[in-house]
């Protein structure tokens, strides 16, 4: 199975995963990306912080960039 790596990237830098996770697609490695950043949300929520410019970039092995995951695009307006 191949790996994907999670980066999240924010204005101040870039958060480097190391270890990566071993996914069948990159659709699933899509899916992970929201889960982790809607995660990443609710945590930042409760301490009063919004980081929803944020983004995941996943990447290869190689270290190329596969897909962008804006935090901003995981949510939905409750309207």
């Amino acid at each position: 199975m191949p790996r994907f790596y999670f980066n999240v990237v924010s204005d101040t830098g870039t958060v480097v995963d190391p270890d990566g996770s071993e996914l069948a697609t990159i659709e699933d490695a899509r899916r992970e990306a929201v889960q982790d950043a809607r995660a990443l949300m609710s945590q930042a929520i409760l301490s009063g912080k919004d980081i929803s410019a944020r983004k995941i970039y996943i990447c290869d092995e190689q270290g190329s960039l596969l897909l962008i995951v804006p935090f901003a695009d995981t949510i939905r307006s409750a309207d």
